[in-house]
């Protein structure tokens, strides 16, 4: 498996279709279950010494894995108590099989299974769960985690769901998730990726070509996705032929937003980066800048018409007033790859459908939720919205936050889960618009550069660590940059 194909995710629909598929290709749902359940096993081995263990059965196929995972233990001299919800006279199919090779006790599900706080296996309920934790299973979950037991889940953590990542209620916090045959979208999305822990993907059987033929839409944001997309400079190259991208700035109160995405883009590869500001404001950005050019707002038209500049950015400290709608619609009218961020998005505010009738594949649009509100009234979770979004406007979408989805109009996505806390601080942003916008301008094809920027963003960040402030973020990325060329 190659590592882009091991980026793919499953919905709980294609994970169920996958175990069908590989049913009808002549791997049997006992085997299946036989090799998750084992693979569970060995992953509570080899990370723990032997110790007590309560594994938490549901009734369902979850549970079935359970079963068979408390017998490998067991055989292996662990101490195994195994609590079931339900009556083991209620399991059917597999389920039911694997119980029955099940020769200790099985005691019903209750607190007491966390007396003298053992390594619990969750094997309650699986990414299809589809209504809240209650009962003994809440209880259970809320134990476990106000204890700090070391928790290991199968499939997903119960409580969460597959698809949203939502916690339906409670849910358990593991330390360990063991997923089969792909994650699932509900591990990147928050508050799932904080609840799953570490995630190990076991291969459990299903033959290769079943996951090939389901045509996988949705990845794990990284680079072995986008590497081979990404602008490569030559010794042929001269500044001119990597891009010359435009960022349209505020007035002198709001100019630190589109400085930072200015020296951003430079620093992702723009070839020349100019910054178009208001006339009055344009000796204090010059006494800012260096290696990017400033010039005035005015000029933006006569800018517009050079074929030369082939990327602009608009929107940060811009004002959300008529002059940005209108910059915003003369750009994508001049086929300009562009980036709309922060004012150029809450400037479409109530008429959302004059912005959508000028985008095209070659515009991103980077909302947090906020601004995400004032353009589109699709409900949901937050990879669903981001595709539905992309879907009507016919941009790429970049719905920020830490677990960013980047969506393009044809129901590509990728979650992003590489972004640290410290990013949470001011102008952040607008260097993840620079960041984008530099790559748009080399060339670079705008999902792949929208899904590119937010990694390297993150990477970046990660890369200072504590203490960062936005002015850092640039400054790192020729880092990060050299890590993947090398």
């Amino acid at each position: 498996m190659s590592d882009a194909g091991a980026l793919a995710l499953f919905s709980v629909a294609e994970m169920y279709a996958a175990d069908a598929a590989a049913a009808r290709a002549g791997t049997p749902g006992l085997t299946l279950m036989e090799n998750a359940g084992r693979a569970v096993a060995q992953a509570v081995i080899r990370r723990w010494g032997r110790r007590p263990v309560s594994v938490l059965c549901g009734p369902g196929n979850n549970g079935g894995d359970g079963f068979v995972a408390a017998r490998l233990l067991a055989d292996a001299g662990w101490p195994v108590r195994l609590g079931l919800l339900g009556s083991r006279e209620r399991l059917k199919g597999d389920a039911a099989a694997m119980a029955a090779h099940w020769e200790h006790p099985v005691e019903p599900l209750a607190p007491a299974l966390l007396d003298d706080g053992p390594l619990v296996v969750d094997a309650l309920f699986g990414a299809g769960l589809a209504r809240p934790l209650e009962g003994h299973a809440l209880t259970l979950a809320e134990a476990s985690g106000a204890r700090g037991l070391a928790c290991v889940s199968v499939d997903v953590p119960s409580g969460i769901h597959g698809d949203t990542g939502q916690a339906l209620g409670g849910a358990f916090r593991a330390t360990l998730t063991v997923t089969f045959g792909r994650r699932k979208y509900g591990h990147l999305l928050l508050p799932g990726r904080a609840c799953a822990g570490e995630v190990e993907v076991a291969d459990i059987g299903i033959p290769p070509a079943v996951i090939d033929g389901l045509e996988l839409r949705v990845h794990e944001n990284a680079p072995a996705r986008w590497l081979a997309a990404m602008p490569r400079p030559t010794l042929a190259d001269h500044k001119y032929s990597r891009g010359h991208a435009l960022v349209v700035g505020g007035d002198g109160a709001h100019s630190g937003a589109a400085r930072l995405a200015a020296r951003a883009a430079l620093r992702a590869g723009a070839g020349l980066v100019t910054v178009h500001a208001p006339e009055d404001a344009v000796q204090l950005y010059a006494a800012q800048l260096t290696a990017v050019m400033v010039a005035s707002t005015a000029e933006l038209g006569v800018a517009l018409a050079d074929e030369r500049r082939n990327a602009l950015l608009i929107g940060p400290g811009c004002g959300t007033g008529p002059a940005t709608r209108g910059q915003a619609l003369a750009a994508l009218g001049a086929g300009k790859r562009c980036v709309l961020d922060a004012d150029a998005l809450t400037a479409f505010q109530g008429e959302p459908s004059a912005l959508f009738a000028a985008l095209g594949p070659d515009a991103v649009l980077t909302p947090h939720e906020g601004e995400y509100g004032r353009l589109f009234r699709h409900e949901g979770d937050k990879l669903s919205r981001a595709r539905a979004a992309a879907a009507e406007c016919g941009a790429v979408v970049v719905l920020k936050g830490a677990d960013s989805v980047i969506a393009a109009p044809d129901g590509r996505a990728a979650i992003n889960a590489n972004a640290p806390p410290t990013l949470a601080t001011a102008g952040a942003g607008d260097v993840l618009a620079g960041f984008i916008l530099g790559l748009l301008a080399q060339g670079m094809p705008a999902f792949e550069a929208a899904a590119a920027g937010v990694w390297l963003h993150g990477a970046s960040a990660a890369a200072f660590g504590p203490g960062l402030i936005a002015e850092d973020l640039a400054e790192m990325l020729p880092g990060v940059l050299r890590r993947l060329a090398g």
